[in-house]
């Protein structure tokens, strides 16, 4: 029904800085990303373990997730965490996120800055406005772009492609949803494509 849908803007900023050469692009956030005003906040996404393989480093750790201090995970401003594990906060699992893109060279956006959606559902999207991606490309040396998943790929393609100008290899979905793909190959895969590409420490 027309009712079920509602009329949703993104609600937060794309992960970039100067150094950024990978833009990752999703769809457009889920019920639970939009709640934790930050990406792939469901943690039955893959998204975070698979950047974690790619990149060699640990997974950061979700809201309430233990939080160590073995180098993996680190408080806002890189001072690494000492003493026993205790549970991260969501500032604290936003940080070490955005911090293991950036210290590869990856920028975190989504294509869409706002649609009419039902819910969580990628195939509900409509009455597309695209993000403004010239934020990104104009202030990031930018050489490839990844779609998350089929959807992604065909609003990029469809919305973003020319004004960027680099086609985008699409990767297959990390979300729960694609269960064809199991964790292993969603790291084979995505580190294929994905680490050519970045900044390996």
């Amino acid at each position: 029904m027309t009712s079920d849908y509602q009329h949703i803007s993104h609600g937060f900023e794309p992960v970039f800085d100067g150094r950024s050469r990978v833009l990752v692009l999703g769809s457009f956030p889920s019920v639970l990303s939009r709640e934790n005003a930050f990406y792939y906040g469901n943690p039955q996404n893959r998204f975070w373990r698979v950047i974690a393989a790619c990149v060699g480093e640990p997974v950061p750790p979700n809201e309430g997730e233990p939080l160590s201090g073995d180098g993996g995970a680190a408080l806002p401003g890189g001072e690494p965490l000492a003493g026993e594990a205790r549970p991260a906060t969501l500032e604290e699992s936003i940080e070490a996120k955005r911090a293991m893109l950036l210290r590869h060279g990856i920028a975190l956006w989504d294509v869409i800055e706002s649609c009419d959606i039902k819910g969580s559902s990628d195939a509900s999207i409509k009455n597309v406005v695209p993000a403004r991606i010239e934020w990104v490309t104009g202030a990031a040396p930018v050489r490839s772009v990844v779609c998350n998943g089929g959807t992604a790929g065909r609003l990029y393609k469809r919305y973003l492609q020319k004004r960027v100008g680099i086609e985008a290899v699409v990767l297959p979905s990390t979300s729960p949803a694609n269960a064809a793909w199991s964790l292993e190959r969603l790291v084979a895969r995505w580190g294929e494509a994905l680490r050519p590409l970045l900044v390996l420490k």
